[in-house]
Formats: structure tokens, sequence, C-alpha cells
């Protein structure tokens, strides 16, 4: 686990990332697996939309691809099979150049680092693996901590809340349109990162204060980016 660097007195500053699209190059294999399942269950639904929802929960994404007259009873099973056909992927899943080292350094320079994910514990664990940072990482939330998934701003709720975080003194960094609305609905300005597959003209206009292309982008901006502001602002409290 990471050092704590506040104090009691102290304001805590952080930074929540998501992670499929953001630290792990993952969005297309959710897409194909989501692809799959849809199949599997009789449902014809273009990849180009699947992957314009992902970043959603999978509650919300079956909604929102599906529509509210669907077969609601198919989706758990909808989702359980995504899953199973995701875990395929695992072995050639690789992080974002760059990811580990930005954890770090935001650890080292005092901010509090959470993982905001809300894929399954089991899936969080693998993820983790991947990007091999786990030093720099003070917490991780999963599926089981939030009633509602994103664009639903609950998931980012039990993020700060784990790292003792909040909104006023954290940035969130996330590559969907859906990872911003659910930080403005916080008031937790968003870095936006287009490796995720959503232009940096999308997410703008969705209200992320900056974007770069990719983590190793914003970690080479580092020191003129909004992260060193926070940093300099937990130096300081």
């Amino acid at each position: 686990m990471a050092e704590d660097t506040s104090t009691a007195a102290g304001t805590r500053h952080g930074v929540l990332f998501d992670v499929d699209g953001t630290l792990v190059d993952s969005n297309y294999q959710h897409t194909m697996a989501w692809w799959q399942a849809f199949r599997r269950f009789g449902h014809d639904v273009p990849l180009a939309e699947i992957h314009r929802a992902i970043g959603m929960g999978g509650d919300k994404l079956v909604e929102h691809l599906l529509g509210e007259d669907r077969d609601t009873g198919q989706d758990s099973d909808l989702d359980a099979t995504h899953s199973a056909l995701f875990s395929s992927y695992w072995p050639g899943l690789r992080a974002f150049e760059g990811a580990g080292d930005l954890l770090r350094r935001c650890a080292d320079d005092g901010l509090i680092v959470v993982l905001a994910s809300s894929s399954s514990q089991q899936e969080v664990g693998v993820s983790r693996g991947i990007i091999d940072a786990d030093a720099a990482i003070s917490a991780a939330t999963s599926s089981s901590d939030a009633e509602n998934s994103k664009p639903s701003p609950d998931i980012l709720q039990a993020a700060l809340d784990a790292g003792g975080l909040d909104a006023a003194n954290t940035v969130f960094v996330g590559d969907s349109v859906w990872d911003v609305e659910a930080a403005s609905a916080l008031g937790i300005p968003t870095v936006g990162l287009a490796s995720g597959g959503t232009s940096g003209a999308e997410l703008r206009e969705a209200g992320a204060v900056t974007v770069y292309q990719d983590i190793r982008a914003l970690l080479d901006a580092f020191d003129e980016g909004p992260l060193h502001r926070l940093t300099a602002a937990a130096a300081t409290a």
C-alpha cells in the first residue's frame, strides 16, 4: 500500500483513476465480449454501438443498448456471459505505456491514488497485476462497492470514501463520456484520455477540463498539467 502522506490536521489530495481504457488497454476486448454475449442471446447489436457504451456499468449498458422493453430476465445472464467471455482475453491484456509510472509519480508526489473501477473484484485484481504498481495504490473499488453503476456517480463516491478524500481536492482520470458525467455529478474535474476510443472533442463536450491522447502523454506533461497543480496543493496542505 502507498504511504499515507496526510496528517490528522492536513487535507488529503488525491487522484481517482478509471481502469479499463484508461490504465489498461481493454475497451475493445470488452466490446467483443459484449458482442458475443448479445449474439448468444439472440441480439444483433453493432460493435460500434457497443463500443460507444463501454464505460457504463454492465446493467446500464444492457438497458442502453437493448431498451426498456427488453426481456430483463436475461440481464444477469448477459452480464455473466460477458464476464466469462472477457476473462478469455486476460492473458493478452496490457497496461498502457506509462500507467504504472504515472501512479507511482502521483503517490511519490503526495497524492492518494485510488482505482475507481466498477468491475468485479476478480477483474480488478487482474488489472492491478497488469498495471504492476500496487505500492502506489492506496485503495480500489469494485462492483460490490456501489448500488448504481456509471454514469451514476456512486462508484466515484465510493472511491472518494475509500481514499478518505473529498471532491474539492480530487481529480478523476477517465476515458469515456460516462466517466465525465459521473465525475461531474460530484463536482470532480475530469482529465480525459482518448486512449479508450472516445475522441478528445467528445470528452471536452461532455465536460472534461483537459484531454490527453493517453497515459504516456499525461505523464510526459505532468509538470504543466492538473495533476502537478494538485501535488503542489498537497505539498502546502
